[in-house]
């Protein structure tokens, strides 16, 4: 991927109106294990994939709690989305003890966005090399939020982030009409079936994915594995049913394996 005189410097513009550096670090997110997340009404689910690098190795964290109705998920460089997610918590207590209320999700990913968008116009610094799902909940609703490296900022009905997304995000854009009126059990189960459709035939366990959930009367928290070994199981997965265009998702994230840095 390189690009000659371009690439070397965050703020060289190429002649086509480009920042190289800034695409590579969106680059590095489509490298990271997948992150899923999907809303209703009422709840916001966070899935994500967790393999280990090594069968000695523990696997990195992808999920984090922010505040009682904030929770995020990463894909990428899992040491930018810890540092990340670590601002992310202090500004939601400074403005709990400054206001005596939660932060409004909106705002704070506003925040996030000007943060990672400082990083793309300064010399001296890097990108941050991750993209975070940002769920929340406050007085107008269930959110779900994806940050970009760029600074750019989008709000979703449901959406997939990292290796192998595309087979994910075909399943999501099938199923995302139903979504909205769902249940906190219905989402939970499709937010194990995106996941399923990341791991290309590989058998879906607690041991290899988290989910996490926030809602009305219901602070954000990471599920246990027996419980969503038991949903793994309950699952009636219909066999003849098409999985998805995965040749659009190979074509997109052509790397099976995720890259030294996340992961």
């Amino acid at each position: 991927m390189f690009r000659n005189q371009y690439d070397t410097d965050v703020t060289t513009w190429s002649p086509a109106g480009r920042l190289f550096q800034v695409e590579y670090a969106m680059e590095a997110v489509k490298q990271g294990s997948a992150a899923i997340g999907l809303r209703s009404k009422t709840h916001i689910v966070l899935a994500s994939v967790n393999k280990a690098n090594s069968e000695l190795s523990s696997h990195q964290k992808k999920i984090f709690k922010v505040d009682d109705h904030i929770g995020v998920a990463i894909a990428g460089l899992t040491a930018d989305g810890r540092v990340l997610s670590r601002y992310l918590r202090s500004e939601c207590i400074n403005y709990s003890f400054s206001y005596e209320s939660p932060l409004p999700v909106g705002r704070l990913v506003v925040q996030l966005a000007d943060k990672a968008q400082v990083c793309t116009q300064r010399s001296w610094k890097r990108p941050y090399g991750v993209g975070l799902l940002v769920a929340g909940l406050d007085e107008l609703g269930a959110h779900l939020y994806y940050n970009c490296p760029s600074g750019n900022y989008f709000e979703y009905q449901a959406f997939a982030i990292g290796s192998r997304s595309q087979a994910a995000k075909t399943y999501l854009e099938r199923k995302f009409e139903t979504f909205m009126n769902a249940s906190r059990e219905d989402l939970i189960k499709d937010a194990l079936f995106a996941i399923k459709e990341t791991l290309q035939g590989e058998k879906l366990t607690s041991s290899i994915c988290t989910v996490s959930v926030v809602g009305v009367e219901e602070p954000f928290h990471i599920m246990d594995q027996k419980t969503i070994q038991q949903l793994i199981e309950s699952l009636e997965v219909k066999e003849d049913e098409p999985v998805g265009d995965q040749g659009a998702a190979m074509q997109e994230d052509e790397s099976p394996e995720a890259a030294p840095m996340d992961i």
